[in-house]
């Protein structure tokens, strides 16, 4: 729990004003995450202009690094040329489609606006990065950051890129497959547990084949991985031929989790509207961080990151902040990371924990260890940020909370990037990606009215969630500089959820209906391969030109054929690996010392 002195939730940008300008798809979820922290709307911007038209944000008010300024545009010049022309033919470009579909084992859509909510993140994290520079004085304070929504896009497949240009192959197979599983009453749910016995007992206990039990559990175990799970059918069959109230029996008694799919309509009904983070100051404050030195790259130069974390989300936040300048220092068990050798690997090393950690410093510390706890509160001392996604309740145990950290640093951003917040859900379940999917009508949510709702086995909730962790250390920072006060800083996979389902929640909330009509983003069969029309054009795509004759097209035919007639689209991909030598990102995609694929930084400041 955070120290008793900390005070009522606080905004960085309380008191400053902002306009947006551009095309409204980008600008408003620019201005809504400005909104949350503080700042107000100065009255409409500039009026918008057409859909390829890049957004424009400017924050103003008396104080250094003001006025602020930032852009962000669908693609980059060479994807733009492509027809990469909004969120659709994003998701279609950057491999979304195409890790979202393994499941099904084709390409689909995210029937919500994955990529432009993770560019509107990243466009506030460039924005505050720039806020907070000026306010320490740093060279280049006066830097714009432009992104990137194929950017952006590229940031939230970076692992399945990184283990798609490995030297080895995946370490379970990459099928169609996967759940969420039915009971026999049609309850859709999700089964969750990180132990094999306890999987094993669920299924025991339901009578499963001892088989299809032993198969099952590799493809499961590492569906975060793959973002597919074809285990046996059996499996499928075994839960049909009981009932719900016999199916949580079986999960209670084994120490597994299942969680029943929830609908839009459910969880708008319980929404509290809470922001997706909170920012608590505590303390009387403490020492200023000191200036970085000019010839230091980066908004963040000069910082230290403290980051203890596991799996995706707070090690991408830490990665994030290193990419803006700071020192990463990564807190590691005895003998290191066991998700270092995680495969597929490159020379040696998971291409997937790469792309999370490379650049970032390790220290090895046991905290169970009285003594190595103490060490680490001396590094958290010296740090500006202490950032981990420990299991709720366990950094109190160790006496690593934040009110223990104030002690030795009262100027500390402390980081909790947990689950599901604090007392915002009534009895959750284990906080992990897709079980939050499923309690948070993600499921329904991310594919069209007509089809059965089913998590993505994408990550979709620990990437997001680990920008917004990103956003909110950032904020944490900015409020410290106007404060001087240390800050508890929590964030979860809850509020990524809510931020991606605040569309449709706004429609369940009117009585409308929150998911979007049937066949929305599906992409169209060509002779060799897919495309995705843009939103816009997607019906007069299908009917005018008729799927059975793209059928027959080449697709740069069938491409040329759309564009001929003015509609918007653009090639699938399907493979990621082929994005590396893919001209709508040329020059974007490079390779780390190790061999493994790297995105570009989502974000240009100029």
């Amino acid at each position: 729990m955070a120290s008793p002195a900390v005070t009522q939730t606080a905004r960085p940008l309380d008191g400053l004003r902002f306009t947006t300008s551009g095309p409204p798809a980008l600008a408003g979820p620019m201005a809504e995450h400005l909104r949350l922290l503080g700042a107000v709307a100065a009255g409409p911007g500039p009026a918008a202009g057409g859909d390829l038209e890049a957004a424009r944000v400017t924050l103003a008010d008396s104080g250094p690094g003001l006025p602020a300024r930032a852009t962000v545009a669908w693609a980059s010049p060479e994807a733009a040329l492509r027809g990469v022309t909004d969120e659709a033919t994003a998701q279609a470009a950057t491999g979304i489609m195409a890790v979202h579909g393994r499941r099904d084992g084709l390409p689909r859509g995210l029937a919500v606006d994955y990529a432009t909510a993770a560019t509107a993140v990243l466009t506030t994290q460039g924005l505050l990065a720039a806020l907070l520079a000026g306010a320490r004085g740093c060279q280049g304070a006066a830097a714009q950051p432009h992104t990137y929504v194929d950017r952006a896009g590229l940031l939230v497949v970076s692992q399945y890129l990184a283990a798609s240009g490995a030297d080895e192959g995946e370490a379970a197979e990459l099928a169609p497959g996967g759940p969420p599983f039915t009971a026999a009453d049609g309850t859709l749910f999700e089964l969750e547990t990180l132990d094999p016995g306890a999987w094993a007992g669920f299924w025991r206990a339901l009578d499963a084949p001892a088989d299809a039990v032993r198969a099952g559990w590799r493809p499961f175990q590492f569906r975060y991985a793959t973002a597919c799970a074809p285990f046996p059918g059996a499996l499928h069959a075994t839960t049909r031929a009981h009932g719900w109230q016999r199916i949580r029996a079986a999960a209670a008694g084994s120490g597994a989790e299942v969680c029943r799919l929830r609908s839009l309509e459910e969880r708008a009904a319980e929404h509290d509207g809470a922001a997706p983070w909170t920012l608590a100051p505590y303390g009387p404050g403490g020492r200023a961080r000191p200036n970085a030195a000019p010839s230091t790259p980066g908004p963040l130069a000069g910082m230290t990151v403290l980051e203890a974390g596991r799996r995706v989300q707070a090690p991408l936040a830490a990665h994030l902040l290193g990419l803006l300048g700071a020192e990463v220092v990564r807190i590691e068990p005895p003998g290191g990371d066991p998700l270092r050798g995680m495969p597929p690997a490159c020379s040696g090393i998971s291409a997937r924990w790469l792309a999370l950690n490379r650049g970032k410093r390790a220290v090895e510390i046991d905290i169970k260890s009285p003594g190595d706890r103490l060490r680490l509160a001396e590094l958290a001392a010296g740090a500006d940020v202490f950032l981990h996604n420990w299991a709720p309740g366990k950094a109190a145990e160790l006496g690593l909370d934040s009110a223990d950290l104030a002690r030795a640093n009262p100027a500390l951003v402390y980081a909790y990037t947990g689950g599901w917040g604090t007392g915002r859900i009534a009895d959750p379940p284990m906080g992990t990606d897709f079980m939050v999917q499923a309690r948070t009508g993600v499921g329904e949510a991310v594919r069209p009215e007509g089809e059965v709702p089913a998590p993505s086995l994408m990550t979709l909730l620990d990437v997001l969630g680990g920008l917004l962790g990103a956003e909110a250390v950032l904020a944490g920072l900015l409020l410290r500089e106007r404060t001087g006060r240390g800050v508890r800083v929590d964030s979860s996979l809850l509020g990524a959820a809510d931020l991606l389902t605040a569309p449709a929640l706004l429609r369940a909330r009117r009585g409308e209906q929150g998911r979007r009509p049937a066949g929305f983003r599906t992409p169209l069969r060509t002779a060799d391969g897919w495309i995705a029309p843009a939103d816009a054009d997607a019906r007069a795509a299908a009917a005018g030109a008729g799927t059975q004759r793209f059928a027959e097209l080449t697709t740069e035919d069938a491409l040329r054929t759309l564009r001929a007639r003015g509609l918007g689209a653009t090639a699938v991909t399907t493979d990621l690996a082929d994005l590396h030598h893919d001209p709508r990102f040329a020059g974007s995609i490079s390779r780390d010392a190790h061999g493994a694929p790297a995105v570009p930084d989502p974000w240009s400041f100029v």
